[in-house]
């Protein structure tokens, strides 16, 4: 079995989808770095890959049956035994991965550039193990708070967390049912359009305002985010963590 060894992690706990875990061009001086002081190395077919990239669901036993109590977290001089930590890659896609004792990957790191390129040149000629998937990769379904990775592409970290915490308030308001509360925020949205949103139901104008706004992100985009979460404490929060200000 490969290994790498003096991994630096930094993981995104509970991220079903890959673009939330960040790149290291990405990390902030606020996340909690870890160094890994020995972890195996894998190297798997794309289909395993992407299913352990965008998905919180059960890995193949044999995989943890091969990793299990390999890596060591190296925390205040201490080497500390995980029972299933590993890095995974397609030839592609590099990942690091921790279940934290489960069976499903529930932390995801990416590595420093310097770590990528010696797994590269590690695995260059090797083959992909073939683990039996036993007939988990099925489709994903992505929905409103799974937004699918087209929404997402080519924005930084802060437009990503934003866009999701605006998806999360367009589900709230989904939930409402409210129809004179859905019809204000479309004209928020787009006030051009004001007689014609009086006209629409509460499912006409919902859906319309989600197909305009889920796609890219832009100042117009951040700005209603920031009125549609106002009064919301949980959003508010949220919202404060990605802008260090306070919602005007």
């Amino acid at each position: 079995m490969l290994y790498l060894h003096d991994v630096w992690v930094n993981w995104f706990e509970g991220e079903e989808n890959g673009y939330n875990v960040c790149h290291f061009h990405e990390w902030r001086k606020d996340d909690s770095v870890e160094l890994l002081d020995q972890v195996p190395l894998l190297k798997v077919e794309t289909e395993l890959f992407n299913y352990i990239e965008n998905d919180l669901a059960e890995l193949p036993q044999q995989l943890l049956d091969d990793i299990y109590q390999k890596a060591y977290l190296r925390k205040n001089h201490e080497r500390i035994q995980l029972e299933y930590c590993f890095v995974v890659t397609d030839g592609i896609g590099i990942l690091a991965v921790d279940t934290i004792g489960y069976g499903i990957p529930i932390r995801k790191s990416r590595l420093i550039p310097r770590q990528e390129q010696l797994v590269y040149e590690m695995i260059a000629n090797h083959e992909a193990k073939t683990y039996p998937m036993m007939g988990q990769a099925q489709e994903k379904e992505f929905h409103i708070l799974s937004p699918n990775p087209d929404l997402m592409r080519g924005l930084t970290r802060k437009e990503r967390q934003l866009k999701q915490l605006l998806f999360m308030a367009l589900d709230q308001l989904f939930s409402s049912k409210n129809e004179a509360e859905v019809r204000y925020w479309y004209t928020e949205w787009c006030p051009e359009r004001y007689s014609l949103i009086q006209e629409m139901n509460f499912e006409e104008a919902w859906e319309q305002l989600f197909e305009e706004t889920k796609f890219g992100w832009s100042m117009k985009h951040e700005l209603f985010c920031e009125n549609i979460i106002k009064g919301q404490p949980f959003f508010e929060k949220l919202w404060e963590m990605e802008h260090g200000s306070k919602v005007n």
